[in-house]
């Protein structure tokens, strides 16, 4: 029943995430109907489409559905675009030093070091001595504690990458909902929706700014100042936390309850079961390392009890002896085996509390852990990693949204967003911290961080925004500068760089720049702003704004928010230009909507690591999302027509 429930579940989803997918193939469909003119003349493409416009219109198609489908991870997907560009050079325009470009954009180079310097600040514990200050002020008022949450959270996002904010906000909000009994739930989705909101207020807020700035940059020279659009960013968060502390409020739902046990939440009582080995056991004499060895079955001992004491670990290598009580991990067809050998007995059921399961002579505990996006935990399954062994924990139940699973999860395929049950004790914390990626939900503890290297860190970071918005140096320079002097100064370890930069984002960029390179040089952008504006051309400026507004916002939260503005600015700044709108106005709609995937767990990061946390349901992010992507698609046109002017 539970697997059908979760298929079910997964069903629902795909036909939600369906919805925008068939809404932007329609519309590239309906602009590119009619027609087809084969030109050599690049002066004729105002009136068809050519060969070139026509192939990379399919290779946008194309790639819009490989997003969706996602058959590998995505920016191996995009290291695949500059390769196909290349082969079809007579078509696309695209040099091999195009297609090389991704890799030396001046936003890729300022990215890599922003995350390097968000890392910097995040483990100096800035943003920890933030969150642990949210419970002093708020108390158990729950209104209170969103407030504080989300106004905190999109302050602190302006200027550090929002994924590190969202990760160290997750555990503090986590223990703030035991601390005060109120659901995570009310709190997460705001928190992750702020962060996103935060990040529109200056240049370095998040990477979408950056690489807009670099389009609009080499398409209009006018490249983004650090405080630029930080007027429009203020109101749009202002906005946005009236929304979220009022109708978003309401609409936001208590998934998970905060007065109910972690073993009651994770039904931990379908999947543990206390057994006790008879007399006549063949299993006597034996360890349950060699028994799962010999059978090849899939049993996980949390304790043993003998003679009404506590064995300790290791428990596998123990030898099993007459009348011992076991609490074992396993599925029910090998339950069923053993039961039906008379190897076992069963125990009546008994409730299995936290309390059962954490005190003990080993000192184990409950652990929920995150993987977040780009972990090392991703795509690989429990028996790949060796699990047990490396973390020296047993993995209880997985749970992917409002989805458990904990039945055959050994093969299972790990992916961002997961919660982890897990039962380990200090030395599984000590090794999962040692990795630096999996976000534990755990008690929050006060560290000894060391001040000075926190105030030095905080000190290179407006070193970086002094010289880049007094325009001494550019932003890619000065956040270089920052990375040397953060290594100097030893805020950041050199070994510590590489593990702090988001790959996948790299990557990303690096493989679809030459993509956006493509769509201005082939015409496809001239093209397809003018087949919209035959569409739109009786509607007033404004209005064809806030669809550019929409359009992108429903792209984003299909495929990524990089991907959207490589995609669109070149589009909205040739649709500006035609019918003599200002084409800088257009960009930033483009810029601002690109960071507003509000509708989907899987649209931007932030949302699939609350998705699990929060215990959500995939229609929550509409139920919430969608007011907050109409008021924004109305607001953000209005404001941008009175502070530049369309």
């Amino acid at each position: 029943m539970d697997g059908i429930v979760s298929k079910f579940t997964g069903e629902k989803q795909n036909i939600a995430r369906i919805i925008p997918f068939i809404l932007i193939i329609v519309f590239i469909i309906s602009i590119t109907s009619g027609k087809v003119y084969a030109y050599s003349n690049a002066a004729n493409l105002t009136s068809g489409i050519n060969v070139d416009i026509l192939i990379i219109l399919i290779l946008i198609v194309g790639l819009i559905i490989v997003f969706f489908l996602e058959p590998v991870r995505i920016d191996i997907i995009a290291l695949a675009v500059p390769i196909v560009l290349v082969f079809l050079k007579p078509w696309t325009n695209i040099t091999t030093e195009d297609a090389l470009s991704g890799f030396s954009n001046k936003a890729t180079i300022t990215i890599l070091a922003m995350f390097i310097l968000s890392k910097g600040i995040q483990q100096n514990g800035f943003i920890h001595i933030l969150g642990n200050k949210i419970a002093e002020v708020t108390g158990e008022n729950e209104k209170k504690q969103l407030i504080t949450i989300v106004v905190l959270a999109g302050i602190t996002a302006c200027f550090l990458n929002n994924t590190p904010v969202v990760a160290i906000f997750i555990p503090m909000v986590m223990d703030l909902s035991r601390k005060t009994k109120s659901s995570p739930s009310k709190l997460l989705i705001p928190l992750s929706y702020a962060s996103m909101m935060g990040g529109m207020m200056t240049l370095i807020g998040t990477s979408t700014n950056l690489l807009a700035s670099d389009i609009s940059e080499r398409i209009l020279d006018n490249p983004f100042s650090m405080f630029e659009f930080t007027k429009l960013g203020v109101v749009i968060l202002i906005t946005g936390i009236i929304y979220l502390i009022t109708v978003g409020y309401y609409l936001t739902p208590k998934r998970r309850d905060p007065n109910k046990e972690l073993t009651d939440e994770y039904k931990v009582e379908d999947y543990l079961t206390e057994i006790v080995i008879p007399s006549d056991s063949q299993l006597i004499g034996e360890t349950m390392e060699d028994v799962i060895e010999e059978r090849n079955i899939n049993v996980n001992i949390l304790q043993i009890v003998r003679s009404n004491f506590e064995l300790v670990e290791p428990l596998s290598s123990k030898i099993l002896e007459e009348n011992d009580k076991l609490l074992i991990k396993t599925d029910k067809k090998t339950l069923l085996e053993l039961v039906k050998t008379k190897e076992i007995q069963l125990l009546p059921k008994m409730k299995i509390t936290t309390e059962k399961l954490e005190k003990n002579k080993r000192k184990k505990k409950l652990i929920e852990i995150i993987i977040p996006s780009d972990s090392f935990l991703e795509g690989k399954s429990l028996k790949e990693l060796n699990f047990l062994k490396q973390f020296k924990s047993i993995v209880l139940a997985i749970k992917r949204g409002s989805s458990l699973s904990y039945d055959e999860i050994e093969n299972l395929k790990l992916k961002s967003g997961d919660m982890l049950l897990i039962l380990g004790d200090k030395s599984s914390v000590k090794e999962l911290k040692k990795k630096d990626d999996p976000i534990i939900v755990d008690k929050v503890e006060t560290e000894d961080f060391n001040k000075k290297k926190m105030m030095v860190s905080l000190a290179i970071l407006l070193l970086v925004i002094f010289l880049a918005a007094l325009g001494i140096t550019s932003i890619v320079v000065s956040s270089l500068l920052g990375v040397i002097i953060m290594i100097i100064t030893g805020c950041i370890k050199p070994t510590e760089i590489y593990d702090a930069v988001n790959w996948q984002v790299i990557f990303l960029l690096a493989g679809l720049i030459p993509l956006g390179i493509a769509i201005e040089k082939t015409g496809t952008a001239h093209f397809m702003a003018n087949k919209l504006i035959n569409i739109t051309s009786s509607l007033p400026n404004i209005i064809i704004l806030g669809i550019f507004y929409l359009f992108t916002a429903a792209l984003t939260n299909l495929i990524s928010n990089n991907a959207s503005v490589i995609l669109m600015i070149p589009v909205a700044i040739n649709a500006a230009e035609q019918i003599g709108a200002n084409p800088y106005a257009f960009v930033l709609a483009v810029t601002f909507a690109a960071s507003t995937a509000f509708l989907t767990p899987v649209g931007y990061q932030t949302n699939l690591m609350v998705y699990s946390p929060g215990g959500y349901y995939f229609r929550d992010y509409v139920k919430v999302g969608l007011p907050l992507q109409i008021l924004l698609s109305i607001v953000t046109p209005i404001f941008i027509s009175i502070f530049w002017g369309i």
